[in-house]
Parts: structure tokens; C-alpha cells; sequence
């Protein structure tokens, strides 16, 4: 029987080819794909998430991990489909108008692609519009930016979601974001990391 906790370790050494050859011999050995993906993906990019907030790991080591749990995910998201495993939400993200930066965006995107969620990207200095013409489908629209000069946008933005009746949950981050600030705007949550993001995300889909 294929063992899943070496799927987990795979991911948390971010070594791709162990990850994909797991997951490969796990389908072959007939194990649920749910399992595959909550047992071995989830539960490693689980443990890369606690050891980030921790401060044991980087943002290279959880990038690394990320890609080995891209692999794994290449050859089982057939099987999940076939056996008609939902994602646990779809997660909009874009970094606000005006603002180019991504790192931290990638990284929630990643990370939210490894908690199970279905994950569409938007990009960089994304205006308003644009948020509100792909959110109609997703029930979670995530926002960051990293400057102050950006931070208007996000308030622009979400205003444009609500006056086009848009029910998705809202969360914003970002290195000059606070709880503070995502009260004011009326964002439904916030979270100062990539891992912290993942934990609000379960929490607003709940």
C-alpha cells in the first residue's frame, strides 16, 4: 500500500520526483485520489504552512514545496476529476491596480492551491473591473499590494464588487495592509502571510 506520509515528506523537501512518483504508484495502487490529495499533497504543504509561520522555513523552501506539489497535482487532478472531487472553493487573487508587485501573491496563490482550492490569478495592477467580471464564479477574492500609494485601490475595488452584487468574500494583504485598514474598506478578512491567508480562506468558505 502506498504510503502516504512519504507523499508529505516528498512535499515538505520539495523533492519533485519523489512527489510525482508517489502519487503515480499510489493511483496505480487504486488509493482514493481524496486521500491522495488530503493525506499526502495537503497534509505536506500543511506542515510547510505552520513552519513558515513559525519562522522554521523560508520563502524559498515553501516555494520549492510548492512546485513539488504542482508536479503531484499535474498527474492527479484527472483522477480527481474522474472521481468528482470538488476543490474546497475557487480563490480569485490579483495584486490591486497600480501596483506590479507578485511575490507575495504567488505565494498565497500557491499555498491556497495547496490547501485544496481551485485558484484563478489575475496578475498584477489589476483594475477594479476586472476583478468584478471573473468574481461572479468564485466564492473568495483575494487582493494584495505593497504599497501605501496602492492601498486606495483595494477600497476602489471592493466598492466596485459590491455595486455589482458580487457575493464573494473579500480578503486583502500585503506588507502596509492591516486589520485596522481591511476594517475600514469592509473586506471580510486579513492575513499578514501566505500561510495565515490559507486559514482565513477556511474560515470565510466554512
Amino acid at each position: 500500500m502506498a504510503d502516504l506520509s512519504k507523499l508529505s515528506e516528498a512535499i515538505i523537501k520539495g523533492d519533485q520526483n519523489a512527489a510525482a512518483e508517489i502519487t503515480k504508484a499510489a493511483l496505480e495502487e487504486a488509493v482514493e485520489p481524496e486521500s491522495i490529495l488530503n493525506d499526502g499533497l495537503i497534509a505536506g504543504m500543511d506542515t510547510i504552512g505552520v513552519r513558515f509561520k513559525n519562522n522554521e522555513v523560508y520563502i524559498p523552501e515553501v516555494l520549492i514545496a510548492a512546485r513539488a506539489m504542482k508536479m503531484a497535482m499535474e498527474i492527479l487532478e484527472p483522477a480527481l476529476a474522474k472521481a468528482g472531487v470538488k476543490p474546497v472553493g475557487k480563490f480569485l487573487i490579483g495584486t490591486v491596480q497600480g501596483d506590479l508587485h507578485d511575490i507575495g501573491k504567488n505565494l498565497v496563490a500557491m499555498m491556497m492551491k495547496g490547501a485544496g482550492f481551485e485558484v484563478i490569478d489575475l496578475g498584477v495592477d489589476v483594475p477594479p473591473e476586472k476583478f468584478v467580471e471573473q468574481a461572479a464564479q468564485v466564492q473568495l477574492v483575494g487582493m494584495s499590494t505593497l504599497l501605501t500609494t496602492t492601498m486606495p485601490a483595494m477600497q476602489k475595488t471592493i466598492e466596485a464588487l459590491k455595486d455589482a452584487g458580487v457575493s464573494a468574500k473579500i480578503m486583502i494583504g500585503g506588507a502596509p495592509v492591516t486589520q485596522d485598514y481591511a476594517d475600514k474598506i469592509g473586506a471580510n478578512g486579513y492575513a499578514s502571510d501566505a500561510a495565515s491567508a490559507v486559514d482565513v480562506a477556511k474560515s470565510l468558505v466554512a
